[in-house]
Order: structure tokens, then sequence, then C-alpha cells
């Protein structure tokens, strides 16, 4: 993503500073609340709000209180759970920073002890789930390297104008293992598969189930064959393919593609290696 220069110059001017008092705090176990006045000065003079408008302290949530929140024309765009910088984050400061966003309705939720920044996006369902988005550590990352640098900018005021919270989830849930792996089972990259062998091995004869077979059991990892992320995953592809579908006019006698979801279920799961 383009990160404008004036971002980049603020980080340069800030992070470095920000690392060691982050680092100092955690050495001396300060309490939340002077983690919670570093996490607030990051917001402003890294991230880029402005503390006294667009920072609230304490935003009270059904009788209970969030310690941080971004709010932007009298809109909270992402809550802020803080512990203290010697406070390992773990899955119970997790539940409660989602509870936090689930009774406000808030979609993005920030947990942060000021070294490790982890940003999640609430389900709204039955029941309620999250799920982590992105995450680093402030005090290792490198400026001159694009990953960190889009990391942190998704927290950034400049961030939330262009969006990037939702344009990073949305190729996060495209670009990965689970849609890799249901590509490679669908039929035509199979078949591509099938015609380098036959153009390596003329005398060979082997048919695509054979081929994904082997994929299936033997190359790809369990956890990208079956479980509820490769069904997400597989409904995502069958509406892509809907809508390729819709948008392309067929010619006469093609034959429709058959989805990687149908192809892959009709092989059955064994045990996988690598």
């Amino acid at each position: 993503m383009k990160i404008p220069k004036k971002v980049l110059d603020r980080l340069g001017a800030t992070v470095k500073v920000f690392q060691a008092v982050a680092v100092l705090q955690k050495t001396r176990d300060v309490s939340e609340a002077d983690t919670v006045t570093l996490v607030k000065d990051i917001l402003a003079d890294s991230f880029g709000f402005d503390k006294y408008l667009e920072l609230t302290s304490e935003q009270q949530i059904r009788g209970t209180y969030c310690d941080l929140a971004v709010k932007i024309d009298n809109k909270i765009r992402y809550l802020i759970e803080v512990k203290s910088a010697g406070v390992a984050l773990n899955d119970s400061h997790l539940r409660q920073a989602v509870n936090y966003g689930a009774n406000q309705g808030i979609e993005w939720v920030v947990l942060t002890n000021a070294i490790d920044w982890r940003l999640y996006r609430i389900k709204f369902g039955q029941p309620i789930d999250f799920e982590e988005v992105s995450s680093f550590n402030l005090t290792s990352v490198n400026l001159k390297n694009d990953d960190d640098l889009n990391r942190i900018f998704l927290l950034c005021r400049e961030g939330l104008s262009s969006d990037a919270m939702d344009v990073f989830h949305q190729q996060a849930q495209l670009v990965n293992k689970f849609t890799i792996a249901q590509i490679l089972m669908s039929d035509p990259a199979v078949a591509v598969v099938r015609k380098e062998l036959r153009r390596l091995f003329p005398e060979l004869k082997v048919e695509q189930e054979q081929i994904l077979d082997i994929l299936v059991n033997d190359v790809l990892k369990r956890e990208v064959v079956e479980g509820d992320k490769v069904k997400e995953t597989q409904l995502r592809l069958k509406k892509a393919l809907q809508k390729i579908a819709k948008q392309t006019v067929a010619k006469p006698g093609q034959v429709p593609s058959t989805t990687p979801s149908t192809t892959a279920s009709s092989v059955s799961a064994g045990e996988s290696e690598a």
C-alpha cells in the first residue's frame, strides 16, 4: 500500500525514541497507567492522532471501561485495551477487549502492552468471534521493511482515512495458504501438473485423480485441506467463480470450470506430511 511521505517522516523521527522508552518500561515493570500514557503518546506522535480531540481515555461501555478509543467525527474507529509493558499479552486480555468491541458494535480492537501490538477484527455472529488481522513488535520493527511499515500504517490516522484496515484484511483473506491450497487442488491446476508430467515423461500414464490424491494426502498439510478455514475459503472462491460467470458470456459448447471446493471434496483426505 502507498504510505504518504509525511507518515514515513513522522515514524522515522519518533519510533526509535518510543522503542527505547517501551523497553525501559518493561525493564522497570511499570504500572498499567504508565503504559497507557506511553501508548497515548505513541498514538499521537507516531501514529498521527490528535491527542486531545481523537483519543479518549476510559471509554465506558455498558458499565465497564476500555483503556483508550480512537474517535473521529464522533465515531469510535477502534478500541485499545492496554496492559502494562511487563505483562505478556494472553487470551484473557483479548477476550476482554473483544467483549468491549462487541458490546459497542465496534469492528476493530487493538490489544497492546506498548511493545506488542495486535489488531483484531470482530465477527458479529452467533457466537461472537474474532480473528487476528495484523501484529507487530514495536521494539523490533524495521522502518526500511515494507511489511513492518504496512502493519504500523494500519493503525495510523492516515491509514484510517484510506480504509487501510479493510484493504489489508481483504488481501489477507485472499492471499494465504488456504486459498493457494484450494487453487492447487482445482481441476485447471491439476490439469497443468498432469500435462507437465506427460511432457517430461511421454510414456507415463497418469490421471488427474492420482495427482489430486497425492496433493491432498502427501503434499499439503491437513490444516489447508479440511476444517472451518478451508470451508470459508471454498465458499469465498465459489462466490468469486459465480461472479466471474455472471460477467462472462459463455462461448458455445464451453464447459464451466469446476470450483476448487468441488474438486477437493471429491477426494478423501488422509494423513498429510508437509
